[in-house]
């Protein structure tokens, strides 16, 4: 950078990067410009801008990691729910075979009372039934035993002579036993019930 002192006494700076005369580049450090270091201004403005920009990434970063953790959160919560329905589904369908097993069951054991369940229709009626069994079905269904419509069909009701007046109704006989799966009835317990007293056995 070249000074020229005017004839009032003001300084005039060359600024220009190629001198006019020569056509040659200038020198900023021949010049006496110091291209070293920023001035305290420029360096304020590049901390603030370092600040500015960490700040943002911090941002970023936070917001990421949100996402991230709905994405789990939600991936855990489908992953809970497909297999809740594929529980589902496979209980339904071991009831629906169970289910189409009752008739064959009822007919063992019928064969069971009349004590025609012998030889090879015995062992191929324990083998079914305990394949029934290790798949999950249960029988249910006995004397004595308190009376719920929800698991009962009620084919007689009798009342007993010494019921009172606040009787409870439990089961006086089984005519067919009830099957269930899974908690799932199945078949209700086909019974008769009986009005008794508090307390009375039979």
């Amino acid at each position: 950078m070249t000074e020229h002192e005017g004839e009032s006494g003001f300084v005039f700076k060359d600024k220009r990067k190629i001198d006019p005369e020569t056509g040659e580049v200038r020198n900023a450090a021949e010049e006496g410009v110091d291209i070293s270091a920023p001035s305290e201004g420029t360096a304020a403005n590049a901390d603030a801008a370092a600040s500015d920009s960490e700040a943002l990434i911090g941002m970023e970063i936070a917001t990421l990691r949100e996402d991230v953790q709905r994405i789990q959160a939600e991936y855990a919560n489908y992953r809970k729910r497909v297999e809740r329905d594929r529980s589902v589904a496979r209980d339904n369908a071991i009831a629906d075979v169970l289910t189409a097993l009752l008739p064959v069951l009822d007919d063992m054991q019928r064969a069971r009372e009349h004590n025609e369940f012998t030889g090879a229709l015995k062992a191929l009626g324990e083998a079914v039934e305990a394949v029934a069994t290790r798949f999950g079905l249960e029988t249910y269904g006995a004397a004595d035993e308190p009376f719920d419509p929800a698991v009962h069909e009620a084919l007689t009701h009798t009342t007993a002579d010494d019921a009172g007046e606040h009787p409870v109704t439990v089961v006086s006989g089984v005519y067919q036993v009830g099957y269930r799966h899974a908690g799932r009835v199945l078949r209700p317990a086909r019974v008769g019930v009986e009005d008794r007293a508090v307390g009375d056995p039979a």
